[in-house]
């Protein structure tokens, strides 16, 4: 038993400290305050040119036992810095023990990069392409439940359109006006858009981290695949839904005329499913057709928390060490009830 008492009070020692130290700073000024006041040799005649004579023996903190005895109290000056030491002490937050409790995660964090190409605005499935992400987005949106869902539209360059957010109803306020007539210049640019969505989900905090690409195909593939390895090594999953047919259709100016090409046919815009699974493969997600997004739609609703909760860790906890200076406070308290109470001192 004896022997274990130094290795304690080692272990005592390498652990203590106080977790918030700077208050030990007032503990000098404190000091000085009580000094101070103790060397105060003239309060008495300072105080009776304001007070009636006859009152200023019961204000006085060194005033006798009784009334009529000629016995001097206690000094008060050491209770006073006394109590103030431990008040500063409990404020310093005292620490020698640490508890465990659950560890938890941020809900999952998705960004949906929405492809707003001129080739979206095709119609060879209704009422267009673009519709028809839209409404797929729409489903993701209420799939999310407390996942933060972020948005990124893309054409020539990225742009997003929301940041990670648990507010859907914003998101979705959004989407009626998205189309590729919006977008200030044409183009088909993925890469761009992927590494937009890599900054918002970085700076999410959470460890389930989303891309849901919604494309019809796109003109960087090189760079594009290049970036969706780089997300699946940082643990970022990327999907991809495919929208519009095999068969495509014919691809529409601003204007809403045919686009020809150099031979003055209608230029036919067709849907790149090979690449997209190409896309889906190398970032470690699933491909779907826009038409069939079932699967897809499963698969994120089981990585979104129930409403209103954290997603708790499995095997893992958080230490956090112990304030124990709310056992000081008790004897602050004590202290200045008696040096409240009149004729104590």
């Amino acid at each position: 038993m004896m022997a274990t008492v130094p290795t304690f009070l080692q272990s005592f020692l390498q652990a203590f400290h106080f977790l918030r130290p700077w208050w030990l700073l007032a503990l000098p000024v404190l000091w000085a305050l009580v000094v101070w006041l103790a060397r105060q040799r003239n309060l008495h005649s300072n105080a009776a040119q304001f007070i009636d004579a006859d009152l200023l023996p019961a204000l006085r903190l060194d005033t006798t036992h009784a009334a009529g005895s000629g016995t001097r109290g206690l000094s008060p000056w050491p209770w006073l810095a006394l109590a103030w030491t431990l008040a500063v002490l409990a404020l310093a937050g005292p620490s020698w023990q640490q508890d465990k409790t659950a560890a938890y995660r941020a809900p999952a964090a998705w960004v949906v990069v929405l492809d707003l190409s001129p080739s979206m605005a095709s119609t060879d499935v209704a009422p267009s392409r673009v519709a028809r992400a839209r409404f797929l987005v729409d489903d993701i949106l209420s799939t999310a439940r407390d996942a933060r869902v972020g948005m990124v539209a893309f054409s020539d360059e990225p742009y997003t359109v929301a940041p990670l957010t648990q507010d859907v109803a914003t998101v979705r306020s959004l989407m009626p006006v998205l189309a590729p007539d919006l977008m200030p210049s044409a183009g088909d640019h993925l890469a761009p858009a992927l590494e937009q969505a890599q900054k918002l989900l970085n700076a999410s905090g959470s460890r389930d981290k989303r891309i849901v690409v919604l494309s019809d195909g796109f003109d960087d593939p090189a760079a594009a695949l290049r970036i969706a390895a780089a997300l699946k090594q940082q643990g970022i999953a990327l999907s991809a839904v495919g929208v519009g047919t095999a068969g495509g259709a014919p691809m529409r100016n601003a204007d809403g005329s045919f686009t020809k090409d150099d031979k003055g046919q209608p230029q036919m815009t067709r849907l790149n499913a090979e690449l997209l699974q190409q896309l889906a493969s190398a970032g470690g997600g699933r491909f779907v057709d826009s038409a069939q997004p079932t699967a897809l739609l499963a698969n994120l609703q089981s990585t979104s928390a129930r409403p209103g909760e954290a997603v708790a860790e499995q095997d893992q906890s958080v230490a956090h060490w112990q304030d124990a200076g709310i056992y000081i406070l008790p004897l602050v308290l004590l202290l200045a009830a008696l040096l409240a109470r009149r004729r104590w001192l």
